[in-house]
């Protein structure tokens, strides 16, 4: 075992405890010294009549003793002093006794060295803890300049991430003579440049503004507050979105702008595909409500056909009564209002499929949802008799109106009320839809008793292109769920307690002005 650290260790107090009698012992001799010093100097300048000289310099031995050895040796040299003061100057001389008219001199003597040495050691401690608070003062001021210098170049660090990750370059442009006072390194990477040629000339950057946006860009210059495409040297086209705020003289003169440039190309790029996805979800719904025309296309010409097969019957008893000698204008005139009954009939009729088969931007309206599934029910009526289908309004009254689009709700009902009739097709059964104000929102329900929702796909029902039937495009249902939703509502469905299927969906009476998709 080595046991060289332990004997290392012990040695380290002995060391210390030497070097403090040392310095103790170092001390006191200089008390001793100072003192010494000064009863020989005292003594010599009593030789030559200097009797007077004696007491400051006893003060002054005992003040730097207590300046340099501290309290201990204060004492010591006080003591030494009182003494060697007492038996070389105080009478009777050279005897430690004093004589009676000497005690006040003697008292103020050793109370003005106590003074003077209390004083002196005040004054020491004084000025070490002043020497020691300015030491701790630069060290600190020091520490919080190295800290300061990390803060600064820690949050310039974070400034460039946090501008890499948004895209935003921060820039200062002097007004006077246009020129750049501080531009970012991200701020370089969005327009082009290298930040080692330094900042450009403001006629190279506006050289990078696509041609067809200068004039706009120049116009809000003023506002600092533009969006405007940026061409690079490779042909690469960005999208900028630059925001900023004047800097002000006292005087009201403007002298910088103060701002930022943000990329916002990725954004562009999502807006315009959201758009171009939003064209196709329209041509989509049209195309879903073409397909369901001309799936009724039979049901649908022989519901147009009653009305003008009953306006000719009338128009030929009109006919009939004026050929009669004399004519029956009476019944001719009520053989012509028959006419124009079923002519408007015939007329409501067509401009029902022609508001589906429209096809224009939406445009929101206030609308009364039970005229539009009177609307619906007229429509599917022939269809529903085919196949022994009953259908059922169950319509709350006084519905309040709201701001919807007219063409999509009906497509809602439609697709709802159609695949209800398919549910039923083979079978026949009863197709129930009812509305209701429940909670500031109207709900509507289309109820069926066919063959009900496909077992564990429920939630897959709503999902594009999904279909049980062998000619389904599988768009209805998802396209239903996107009107709904456009217009603040939900549509879910669930299977009934006995045979069939119940779709739900609800609409908000206040609909912001919203839908996304056109008709």
């Amino acid at each position: 075992m080595n046991l060289l650290p332990h004997a290392s260790s012990a040695s380290a107090p002995r060391q210390s405890t030497g070097l403090l009698r040392w310095t103790l012992l170092q001390r006191y001799s200089f008390a001793v010294l100072s003192v010494a010093a000064a009863l020989g100097a005292s003594l010599l300048l009593d030789h030559f009549g200097f009797r007077d000289a004696t007491v400051p310099l006893f003060i002054c031995a005992s003040a730097i003793s207590s300046w340099y050895g501290g309290q201990g040796p204060a004492v010591l040299a006080v003591v030494l002093c009182s003494i060697a003061f007492d038996y070389f100057f105080v009478r009777p001389l050279y005897t430690l006794s004093i004589a009676a008219a000497e005690i006040p001199y003697f008292i103020i003597f050793a109370l003005f060295a106590v003074l003077v040495s209390w004083f002196t050691r005040i004054r020491r401690r004084v000025e070490e803890d002043l020497r020691n608070a300015r030491d701790e003062l630069v060290s600190l001021n020091r520490e919080l300049e190295k800290r300061s210098a990390a803060l600064e170049a820690s949050n310039k660090e974070y400034l460039s991430e946090a501008q890499k990750l948004t895209h935003t370059g921060s820039w200062v442009l002097n007004v006077a003579d246009r020129t750049w006072v501080h531009l970012s390194e991200e701020w370089y990477r969005i327009f082009g440049f290298d930040p080692a040629e330094g900042a450009p000339r403001w006629e190279k950057r506006l050289e990078r503004i696509h041609p067809d946006d200068r004039l706009h860009w120049k116009s809000t210059l003023e506002r600092a507050d533009v969006v405007f495409r940026m061409v690079l040297p490779d042909d690469t086209v960005r999208w900028i979105h630059t925001v900023g705020h004047p800097v002000l003289t006292a005087a009201g003169e403007l002298v910088q702008f103060v701002g930022s440039s943000t990329d916002i190309t990725e954004r562009k790029s999502a807006e315009q595909e959201r758009e171009r996805l939003r064209q196709l979800e329209a041509e989509l719904a049209h195309i879903n409500r073409v397909s369901m025309m001309g799936e009724m296309a039979a049901s649908l010409a022989h519901e147009i056909k009653q009305p003008i097969a009953a306006a000719m019957t009338s128009a030929n008893s009109c006919i009939e009564w004026l050929a009669h000698e004399p004519p029956n204008l009476d019944r001719a005139r009520a053989a012509a209002a028959k006419i124009d009954k079923y002519g408007n009939r015939a007329a409501e009729i067509i401009d029902h499929i022609r508001s589906l088969y429209r096809k224009s931007p939406p445009q929101s309206e206030l609308v009364d949802a039970n005229d539009i599934v009177h609307e619906i029910f007229t429509l599917l009526q022939d269809e529903a008799i085919r196949y022994s289908i009953a259908m059922r309004p169950e319509l709350a009254g006084e519905l309040p109106k709201i701001k919807a689009n007219r063409v999509q709700l009906q497509q809602v009902f439609m697709n709802l009320m159609l695949n209800a009739i398919e549910a039923m097709r083979d079978a026949g059964g009863e197709l129930t839809v009812s509305s209701q104000l429940q909670d500031s929102q109207l709900l509507f329900t289309v109820s069926d008793t066919g063959s009900g929702l496909p077992v564990g796909s429920v939630d897959q029902i709503f999902s594009a292109f999904f279909t049980t039937k062998p000619q389904g495009s599988g768009m209805g249902l998802a396209i239903s769920r996107t009107i709904v939703e456009s217009h603040g509502g939900r549509l879910w469905a669930t299977s009934n307690d006995g045979r069939g299927a119940t779709f739900r969906f609800t609409l908000p009476t206040e609909v912001a002005e919203s839908s996304s998709l056109a008709t």
